[in-house]
C-alpha cells in the first residue's frame, strides 16, 4: 500500500479537506473527525510509513520532529494542564489507517477528565 491508497494520502494531497492546525514540509496536523475528547488532533508524516513497525533509522529525525510538535500544538489547542498522545500499530493496536499517525488528545481545564471519557 502507499500513500496515494489511504485517506491521510489523499487529506495531504488536498483531495479531501481538512481542519489543518499545522503544515511544513514534513508534517501535516489535523483535527480527527471522530474527536473523543474536547481536543483530538492527528500528525502525520506527509513521507508514507505505514505503521510505527515500518520505521527505520532513517526515520529517527522526523519521527522526533513529530514527539516535539505534539506539545507545542496541544498548548496552542488549549491542553495547558495534560495532554495523552497514542500511537496505534497494526491490527492487533487498532490501527485503522495504515499511514503512520500520532493521536494527540485531551480536556482543556473545567472540562470532564479524560480518563472518564475513554475508560482509560
Amino acid at each position: 500500500m502507499t500513500s496515494n491508497d489511504t485517506i491521510f494520502g489523499k487529506i495531504i494531497r488536498g483531495e479531501i479537506p481538512s481542519k489543518k492546525i499545522y503544515e511544513d514540509v514534513d508534517l501535516l496536523a489535523f483535527d480527527d473527525i471522530h474527536p473523543v475528547a474536547d481536543v483530538h488532533f492527528l500528525i502525520i508524516p506527509k513521507k508514507f510509513i505505514a505503521t510505527l513497525a515500518d520505521v527505520t533509522p532513517e526515520d529517527a529525525t522526523l519521527l522526533g520532529k513529530m514527539l516535539l510538535l505534539a506539545p507545542v500544538l496541544a498548548k496552542e489547542q488549549g491542553l495547558t494542564d495534560g495532554f495523552r498522545t497514542a500511537i496505534n500499530t497494526g491490527r492487533m493496536g487498532r490501527q485503522d489507517v495504515y499511514h503512520l499517525h500520532i493521536h494527540v488528545f485531551g480536556n482543556r481545564p473545567g472540562s470532564v477528565p479524560l480518563s472518564t471519557m475513554t475508560g482509560a
